[in-house]
Parts: C-alpha cells; structure tokens; sequence
C-alpha cells in the first residue's frame, strides 16, 4: 500500500545550539592523506557533517562561524579505511578545543580546551584497558571442549572485571555528574528487574516484563538532546518498541505514545522520532501495521504536534490515512453489488459463508498467475469448511478474457463477479494484483494483503484462535 513518506530532511534543518561557532583542530600523528571527515549519528544512520583539509603544519581544522555543532556524540572519520574515533560535544562553554591522537591507535585520543572529552576519553580509555584484560578469558571460553572445573574460574574472572567496571563507573558518575560522559554510562547500564523470587514461576516472567516496560527507560533521559546524536538511542527505543511489546497494532501505537511522551515536544529529538515512527509504519510490510500510520497522523499531525510539517504535506497525510481508515483490520468492508457471469445481482454482503476471500486479480498478471495454483489447492482444502472465494477480475475492459481464463484455470466454482463502473478500486484501494483480503462470517475485515500461499496457514490460526475463545466462553458449571 503506498503511504506517504516524510522526508527527514526537514528534521535536519532544525535545532542548532545557542552557540554561533565552532572550531575544532585534530592532530594525528603518521596520518597525512588530505582530508579528514566528521560524522554524527542520527538514529540508525551515520552522516558526514564537516571535512577538512590538512594544512601546512599537519592540522584538520573542523570550523564554522555561521553555526555551531548540535551536542551529541561525533566520529572523526580517517581515509582511505574509514577508521575513526570518537569525541563529544557536551556542555563546555565554547566549541574550540584541539586532539591529538595518533594513526596506529586513534581512539587513544587527547583533548586539549575540553573538559567534556577529557573525562570521556579517559573513560574510553578505561574500557580499552579492561577490554584487553578479559580477552585471554573470553577467547579461552570459546573452546566448546572446556570442562566445568575450567570454566568456573575463567567465568569468575570475568565476573570481577565487570565488578570494576561497574565501580569505575560509579566513581565517573559521582565525580562529573553533570558531564555527557555521566550521561551515556547511565543510557548504557542495564535495568534489570527484582528477581521477584517471592512469586510462583509461572508468575515470575509477566512480573519482570511489567517492571522492565514500567522502568526501561529510567537510566535515560529522552528530554536530553544530547542523547539524540549517539550510536546507541535509536536501537534502545526500537528494542523497547519492537521487542518488549507484542506486535499489534494497537500495542505497538501505545508504546511508541510512551516513548514520545518521555521527549519534550518541541525538541528536536521529538521531530526525528515522529518522522521515525510515522515513515516506518507507512513502509511496514507486517499485516495491521497500517492502522500504526493512521495513528501517527492522527494524533501527531492531524493532533498539531507535528507543527513542523508544511499544509500540503499535511493535507496529502490526511487523505491517504483517510483512504486506508475503512479498510483497517477490524473494520467492516465495505459492500460490493456487482453481476455474476449471466448478469445477476450479487452483493458481498449476501455471501453466507464462514470466511470470505475477497480476491482481487487480472488475467495477464505474472503474479496472479502464480498465485492461481495456490487458490485452487486452498479453495479445495476449505470450500467445505465454510470458505467462498469472491473473485474479482480488475481488467473490467476486456472482461471476456477474464472469463476465459476462469474456464481455462478451471475456477468457475468461485463466486466470479464484474461491475462495469469498477468502484471496487476506490472501495479496496487496489492499486496491484493480486489482493487478498479475509473476511469472518460478518463481512469485518480480520487480514489483508497477504499472499495466497499464506491462506491456509492463516485459516487454521484464525480457526484455532475460535475454537479458544469458544472454550473460554462456554459455561463451566461452577459457581
């Protein structure tokens, strides 16, 4: 289904620090190609924002005097291997300062003019040390072969170096506690949940899960800016969104509500995730997601939280959420009165059947053609389990070879029907072939846009899904 995707080009334009100016000098020593870049990340996506030329004396020179650099965590990029290291720009007064590395170890970098990335250097530095401390340990612990006796004491080991990070990490924290390094230790720490070993096992799990969907994001502030322009935001909010809820639409809408409403809404960080949000549903190839998109535009730009979104945009938005509103899972299809092959009236709505495979197709389409074998095996398998296909051939212009690629296919014993003044391209948004939607027993749309070999597997889940709610809805006898 097409929808309309917004550009994030208009988020990029937005949100430039108080500060007017930056300049930023790198010095690498053995490094000597002619150009040096700087990246930031935003969301998933790393974006060359600078480059400099070496200069006489060896120096890169990153400056502006039109703008400064939006705070956030920045790649110093090397060629020709896009080797890099990382910098900060925090909370310091001004944004000149000068590093020195060198090419054989860029990440052993030092800052000059920097409070922020001294302490966030020394901090990396840190982890580097600790890094090559539990290597042995880590390596050894890739033989499958180890015997419990050998594992325990390499587990142990590793045990207490995290032990120290921790406590390294403490001693950061409580001795900058404002510096953006404080920040991304706290963005970065895991949240576990109590063990609740109090509960029954069985109860244990739901208890977790609610505690960690209640306090995931308590070591994360989302109305820090800073926090917008790092590696690791973006996939922490997809992990909260994606992973910790059940992929429904409605379950999937309120979460992305949460996190939106943990962002300032007139931050730039509110904008990126909205335009996230929105376009990530618009291309999502999962059934029901669409009704996400509608969401989206209904409570954020229809709702004037997306303030930032021109009226053409908008009013584009809208119509094509009101396009697909009526044709959202759940919803009642909407009624189709057209003829059968000797000219008799036949509406949708009159279809006695258990479910309704609304099938929308053409006769010279490749993709309907494979499809054809699937809906004659799976018209087989359920015609007598309550199932009719109601076939719609879309080329409406030359409706005879419609007919006889029916009788060529042999699928006359579906429920084959033509209207001359074809409404059904409005009414179901056909915009290719084939389409496929299922319909219950009271003509509501319960899927939609799947392929025919997906019909069966879905029939059985829904059959499945009945006979559950049946059980639980049929009296005990106890009181």
């Amino acid at each position: 289904m097409r929808k309309y995707l917004l550009p994030f080009c208009l988020a990029l334009t937005i949100g430039l620090s108080a500060q007017e100016s930056y300049k930023i000098t790198i010095e690498i020593e053995g490094y000597d190609e002619p150009v040096l870049s700087l990246a930031n990340n935003i969301l998933d996506k790393q974006y060359i924002i600078d480059t400099a030329a070496r200069t006489q004396d060896g120096l890169y020179v990153f400056e502006s005097d039109t703008n400064a650099l939006p705070r956030g965590i920045y790649l110093v990029v090397l060629s020709p291997d896009n080797s890099y290291f990382q910098m900060v720009i925090g909370d310091d007064d001004d944004q000149v300062f000068k590093l020195k590395t060198t090419k054989e170890k860029p990440s052993a970098a030092k800052a000059e003019s920097s409070e922020e990335n001294k302490v966030f250097f020394a901090y990396l530095a840190y982890l580097d040390k600790q890094g090559e401390a539990s290597l042995p340990a880590r390596e050894a612990l890739q033989d499958t072969t180890l015997t419990e006796a050998k594992r325990d004491p390499l587990m142990k080991e590793l045990e207490a170096i995290s032990e120290k990070v921790n406590a390294h990490q403490q001693k950061v924290i409580a001795q900058n506690p404002k510096s953006f390094t404080a920040v991304i230790i706290k963005a970065n720490r895991t949240n576990d949940p109590p063990a609740y070993e109090d509960l029954a096992q069985e109860d244990r799990n739901a208890a977790r899960l609610n505690w960690l969907l209640e306090h995931y994001f308590d070591p994360v502030d989302l109305k820090d800016e800073r926090l917008l322009r790092t590696p690791f935001l973006f996939e922490r909010i997809n992990y909260y969104v994606d992973r910790l809820h059940v992929q429904h639409p409605d379950t999937v809408a309120m979460a992305i509500d949460k996190v939106l409403a943990k962002m300032d809404p007139t931050s730039e960080m509110f904008k990126y995730y909205v335009v996230h949000f929105t376009n990530k549903a618009a291309k999502s190839k999962f059934v029901g997601m669409d009704a996400v998109y509608v969401h989206m535009v209904d409570k954020y730009y229809k709702g004037g939280l997306a303030y930032w979104t021109d009226p053409e945009q908008m009013l584009t938005m809208i119509e094509d959420v009101e396009r697909i509103r009526p044709l959202l899972i759940g919803q009642q299809a909407p009624n189709l009165k057209m003829n059968r092959r000797d000219g008799s009236p036949v509406e949708l709505y009159n279809v006695d059947a258990r479910y309704t495979i609304l099938y929308f197709w053409k006769y010279d389409c490749a993709s309907c053609k494979k499809s054809t074998p699937y809906m004659k095996e799976f018209y087989s398998k359920w015609q007598d389990k309550g199932v009719e296909i109601f076939s719609v051939c879309t080329k409406q212009s030359s409706v005879e070879k419609c007919w006889e690629y029916i009788d060529d296919q042999e699928i006359g014993e579906w429920l084959h029907a033509t209207d001359r003044y074809q409404r059904f391209f409005k009414d179901y948004d056909v915009r290719s072939t084939p389409s496929i939607y299922v319909l219950d027993e009271n003509k509501k749309i319960v899927s939609k846009r799947i392929g025919a070999q997906q019909l069966d597997e879905l029939l059985q889940q829904l059959e499945k899904q009945r006979e559950l709610q049946e059980r639980s809805d049929k009296p005990t006898g106890k009181r």
